[in-house]
């Protein structure tokens, strides 16, 4: 018959009592800590670079309307039900709390931050932060971000198409807000009805047209390399209205162009010449250093320097340099092919 092992099996009795004391003392000792009392509440607030539209006494509120106050014991406080309170605020993008070894109840949050600002048609406005949630205006403090007009719904479910709308914005206002050259020459993005962007800058009086969202990044770059370059050979009211939309070019009408579209009196020649001398078509490469150059009159109808002006004026009066002008005989049909003498 086999011996026991005593001193193997009282080894493991001892690490099974020893196991059953721990829990027991844990759980002692959790009993005793949720009956202790709150002793204090810190709040910290993370998320937002410029404006709070959330402060701690605002959180503190929001507790205090759950229930929570600093004489309730640690037991009776559900922190994850406190937490789903703290984010159906608006602002409040993400809400995690817990207690320390001190009964020091810490509430951390992380704030929404504004990207845009909308206008609907109807007069509405509201806030958009990076992941398009619509944020309420505040009567605290007013945050300074680029405003979009002429959104076309107010409604709290927006349709598909809408959707995509808030999201084109969103990308739009991600690119200008981090650029301070940006964010200081626009001055509001105007939403077309086919849902295109219209810029108004500050500085000038003509109109951008951006297009859709797509490469609004490189849009811009080519706006600023028109600006850089055009603007310091025409000034800064010579146009108004400058187009983005097409890749790799800027495409630039001169004041009075809309005027003279209109205009039924002139003749058609005339027309075309008025409408060259307003509008420019602008090539600009996607460079660190963008260059400009002007298209010829001939292939695009559009005037981009007086040697192009001098051309068409050339062609308007039937003059060609350097080709001589040929002159072709009057053909005879009643002269005889031959001649013949007469005979003597």
């Amino acid at each position: 018959m086999k011996q026991l092992n005593w001193k193997k099996i009282v080894k493991q009795g001892l690490w099974v009592l020893l196991g059953v004391g721990t829990f027991i003392l844990l759980g002692a000792a959790m009993q005793k800590k949720e009956h202790k009392l709150c002793s204090d509440i810190k709040i910290e607030i993370t998320g937002a670079e410029k404006e709070m539209f959330i402060d701690e006494k605002d959180v503190a509120e929001l507790l205090n309307s759950a229930g929570v106050v600093t004489s309730k014991s640690i037991g009776s406080i559900d922190l994850r039900h406190l937490e789903n309170a703290l984010e159906k605020n608006a602002w409040v993008k993400n809400a995690e709390m817990f207690f320390d070894n001190q009964q020091v109840l810490h509430v951390n949050i992380e704030e929404r931050e504004p990207l845009a600002r909308i206008f609907t048609v109807e007069g509405n406005s509201f806030y958009l932060d990076s992941s398009a949630m619509r944020l309420p205006l505040s009567d605290k403090v007013s945050a300074r971000v680029p405003m979009f007009t002429n959104f076309p719904s107010s409604k709290n479910v927006l349709s598909a198409p809408d959707s995509a709308l808030l999201k084109d914005v969103v990308k739009i206002g991600r690119c200008i807000e981090t650029d301070s050259f940006w964010m200081a020459q626009t001055a509001q993005i105007d939403i077309a009805r086919n849902g295109t962007f219209e810029m108004v800058p500050t500085i000038g009086n003509e109109l951008v047209v951006l297009g859709n969202a797509d490469d609004i990044d490189k849009k811009l770059k080519r706006l600023y390399a028109f600006y850089k370059q055009a603007w310091g050979q025409h000034g800064l009211n010579t146009y108004e209205k400058l187009d983005v939309e097409f890749d790799g070019q800027v495409v630039a009408v001169r004041k009075g162009a809309s005027k003279l579209n209109m205009d039924s009196v002139h003749s058609v020649s005339d027309s075309m010449m008025q409408q060259q001398a307003i509008m420019d078509r602008v090539i600009v490469k996607d460079t660190l250093k963008p260059t400009i150059k002007q298209l010829p009159l001939a292939s695009k109808n559009l005037v981009g320097s007086k040697q192009n002006k001098k051309i068409n004026k050339s062609l308007s009066n039937n003059k060609k340099p350097g080709i001589a002008k040929k002159t072709i005989p009057a053909m005879k049909t009643n002269q005889p092919k031959a001649v013949m003498k007469k005979a003597q």
